[in-house]
């Protein structure tokens, strides 16, 4: 099995029964229930490990950090261990900042990011003292600088910039071309007018530029040209104002693999062709190398963790051409991830739980909400006998899973375990009926 395929690398097979670091998932569901979602703690601090020690190996005294994206999947645990890592966080909410906080995060190796923070979030991040803002607005520019006025600080910021690409990825995840709400436009001249507004302000100090330029993308020619963007950007702002910005942040977005014909973006396969992209163009422009930082989330923790589930019920359906197909239903769904419906997302999945000779079927496995669209595989061949009971395993969830789930038809959200070693512990608790109620006012 691949170590960074699909799924992490604490996983084996024996007999049928899928294994997390020597536990078998059968005795997972038994200990923790279902739907569930299984980290691999050991898995996760291996990939981000990978990403700081390539950007350090490609970048040495030039650079900066390995920030990793909270919206993928954060919990306080998982904070701890960002920081034991000795990586960074970016952050988009003041909810995830104030989950970063309580895991002992170091203010100064947060990054905030979002296109409309509230007053009341920046002046948190301003108070807290992280180490920059990404700015995404001329108001914002604006509003950073009265907080860090009242509390008397020279706030860093960074400027989102939008460098006109289209990446080849889905239309929602595409975050770098010219319509969309992120950042400000390179090309229309946006981005020199925040530059222009963010100078008229002596308690910001302008630490350099950012972009993203979407999720879930494979190869380096986007990256690339993203570079190539930014740093002729940094080479006008030295030419205009006779020093050059320190800093780069190249986002993220690397791609992992959802299906078994995928492959997940590896750390050696794009920090070398940045670091090439980012000497090339700062030589042409006869600029300093900044320091250069990235922003891993979904290829951090999307192959570390998988979904486990019970079928409750299957149902075969004739087609109009006279096929069958096998509807399968599990105890979770939409609720627990959101992307089929929302992205068009594919995923795989495996009878997890014993070993099965049986023919295969077309199938479809289907979640137990009140919606035609609550579709997690529309298409996937499984084995013929699968019946109530049943465990099914979907790997690759730990990134949008958790984090986008929903109570929709008030359906409490799973748990995410840990497990290192042979060790398995709850990091987030499955909700219940209590939870569903407290928000209810009650007169």
């Amino acid at each position: 099995m691949n170590e960074f395929g699909m799924w992490s690398k604490n996983i084996s097979f024996t007999n049928g029964n899928l294994h997390l670091s020597g536990i078998p998932v059968s005795q997972l569901a038994k200990d923790f229930g279902t739907p569930a979602f299984f980290l691999d703690e050991d898995d996760f601090r291996t990939r981000a490990l990978g990403w700081k020690s390539a950007l350090t190996e490609e970048f040495g005294p030039h650079t900066g950090n390995v920030f990793y994206a909270a919206k993928a999947f954060i919990s306080v645990e998982v904070a701890k261990w960002i920081q034991e890592i000795g990586i960074g966080i970016d952050v988009c909410s003041g909810g995830e900042l104030s989950v970063a906080l309580a895991g002992g995060i170091d203010p100064e190796k947060i990054e905030v990011h979002g296109n409309n923070k509230s007053l009341d979030e920046i002046d948190r991040a301003v108070h807290v003292g992280v180490k920059a803002i990404v700015v995404d607005s001329l108001q914002e520019i604006d509003r950073v600088a009265a907080m860090a006025r009242k509390y008397k600080k020279t706030q860093q910021i960074f400027l989102r910039l939008t460098p006109g690409i289209q990446a080849h990825t889905h239309e929602s995840i595409s975050t770098a071309h010219e319509d969309v709400k992120f950042g400000f436009s390179i090309a229309s001249g946006a981005a020199w007018l925040a530059v222009e507004e963010a100078a008229k302000h002596p308690e910001l100090e302008l630490r350099g530029i950012h972009c993203h330029v979407g999720s879930q993308i494979f190869g380096t020619e986007s990256f690339e040209l993203a570079a190539e963007r930014l740093i002729a950007f940094l080479a006008k702002y030295r030419d205009a104002f006779g020093s050059q910005l320190p800093e780069l942040d190249l986002g993220g977005g690397y791609g992992i693999a959802y299906l078994p014909e995928d492959e997940t973006v590896q750390p050696g396969d794009v920090i070398p062709a940045l670091g090439n992209a980012v000497r090339k163009f700062c030589q042409l422009y006869a600029l300093d190398l900044p320091l250069i930082s990235i922003e891993p989330g979904r290829a951090i923790v999307g192959p570390s963790m998988f979904t486990l589930y019970e079928v409750g019920t299957t149902k075969d359906v004739v087609l109009e051409d006279g096929k069958i197909r096998r509807y399968i239903s599990i105890d979770g769904g939409m609720s627990d991830n959101i992307r089929p419906s929302l992205y068009d997302a594919e995923y795989h999945a495996i009878l997890a739980g014993r070993e099965s000779t049986a023919p295969f079927i077309s199938s479809r496995i289907v979640g137990k909400h009140c919606e035609t669209g609550d579709i997690v595989i529309k298409s996937i061949d499984l084995p013929s006998d699968i019946s109530p009971g049943d465990l099914i395993a979907v790997p690759a969830t730990g990134a949008y899973g958790r984090s986008m789930a929903s109570n929709y038809n008030h359906i409490p959200r799973p748990p995410v375990v840990a497990v290192k070693g042979s060790q398995a512990r709850v990091i987030l608790r499955r909700e219940n009926n209590e939870d569903l109620l407290a928000l209810d006012v009650k007169e």
